[in-house]
């Protein structure tokens, strides 16, 4: 076995929260059998177990598995019970170590609501916080919030915990608080925040700056495919008149930014959509720029949740159990960028995660093991 494998040494260093007697298994053969199941196409417990069974001497070649394969109640027991604080800053330190993220790139911050979260037969949606590096498509992290509206508070722990110097943070209206933004500077990154009625003056004085304003840089930029036509015009002011205490509330505030949006529907009688939308940003870009940084946001959308729904089904796992549903979710962004960090299959993840299951010399290449 390659003992140096990042993934088998971090997380080896978690904590078992069984009792010595009730430690039949190792935790480490535990843990790993739910990230390779889970990345060859396991969705449930007893799934994980089918799965290492059918491959149970593959995986003796780098796994004890001394007592043979556990049962699907250990294996829920173990993920409910771990402490999902530590397995979420194993998973960050496992992140930092299999990957440099570029400097100047956006890390897009942004909520996921688990909705087929229960507890004792009634709906309690589990809410994440992920963070997202669009360039090196990689999740760089997540911390558990109680629902959507804190995720205020959940922002800035993650924050602390993430390495973003030199990168561009870029969050929804929820996260644009002068707290969050004096975090992120005194990281050394930078900002692009929405600007939503939740910052009712902040938006009023942007606003104004945009009908007021003699110098605006101005980018228009017109894309047509998937059967309509988008028109981004993107406006930006380097120069205020209007945002009171800019300085004191809004550390670093060097631009805002006004993105006019209109789409058309080609050989449909949907009705033209328009949008308005405004960013405070602590950078000194150009509006061409802006238009590519913002549209970059969505990549957390369109790669994570939307392939963690589609790809791993994630919105109807109905794991609960104590700390299940946090811990399942973090199995997930694991088995997400060991898929994404390998380079030489060119498919989607669904396709990948087949070969896995198939191609056990594909498996290892994507686990990073040698045997």
């Amino acid at each position: 076995m390659n003992t140096d494998n990042k993934l088998i040494s971090i997380f080896g260093s978690i904590e078992d929260p069984r009792s010595h007697i009730n430690q039949l298994h190792s935790l480490v053969d535990i843990l790993l059998i739910g990230i390779i199941s889970v990345i060859c196409g396991a969705e449930t417990w007893k799934q994980m177990v089918d799965f290492a069974y059918s491959k149970e001497e593959f995986l003796k070649k780098f796994l004890k598995l001394e007592n043979g394969i556990p049962s699907d109640d250990t294996i829920n027991r173990v993920f409910s019970a771990i402490d999902s604080n530590q397995f979420e800053n194993c998973f960050m330190e496992w992140v930092n170590s299999i990957s440099e993220i570029t400097k100047g790139q956006v890390i897009a911050i942004d909520g996921k609501t688990l909705c087929g979260a229960k507890s004792k037969g009634v709906k309690s949606p589990v809410h994440m916080v992920s963070a997202w590096a669009n360039e090196t498509n990689l999740v760089l992290g997540q911390v558990r919030v109680n629902d959507k509206s804190n995720e205020i508070t959940a922002i800035p722990e993650l924050l602390d915990k993430l390495m973003i110097q030199g990168n561009i943070i870029t969050i929804d209206a929820m996260g644009t608080q002068t707290d969050i933004v004096e975090k992120i500077v005194k990281k050394d990154a930078d900002y692009i925040l929405a600007v939503k009625e939740n910052q009712k003056q902040l938006l009023e004085e942007i606003i104004d700056e945009f009908k007021f304003a003699k110098e605006i840089e101005i980018d228009t930029n017109i894309d047509i495919g998937h059967g309509r036509i988008e028109t981004r015009k993107c406006s930006v002011i380097s120069n205020f008149l209007f945002i009171e205490n800019k300085d004191e509330k809004w550390k670093k505030l060097s631009q805002i930014i006004k993105i006019e949006s209109i789409r058309e529907f080609k050989n449909s009688d949907k009705p033209i959509e328009k949008a308005t939308r405004y960013y405070i940003s602590s950078l000194e870009n150009n509006a061409n720029q802006y238009q590519k940084n913002i549209r970059s946001h969505w990549g957390i959308e369109n790669k994570l949740h939307w392939t963690l729904d589609v790809s791993f089904s994630e919105d109807s796992s109905r794991k609960r159990n104590k700390n299940a549903a946090q811990n399942y979710s973090v199995l997930l962004k694991i088995a997400l960028n060991l898929l994404k960090n390998e380079k030489t299959e060119k498919q989607g993840i669904k396709g990948k995660r087949l070969k896995a299951g198939w191609n056990e010399n594909y498996l290892l290449k994507v686990l990073n093991i040698k045997v």
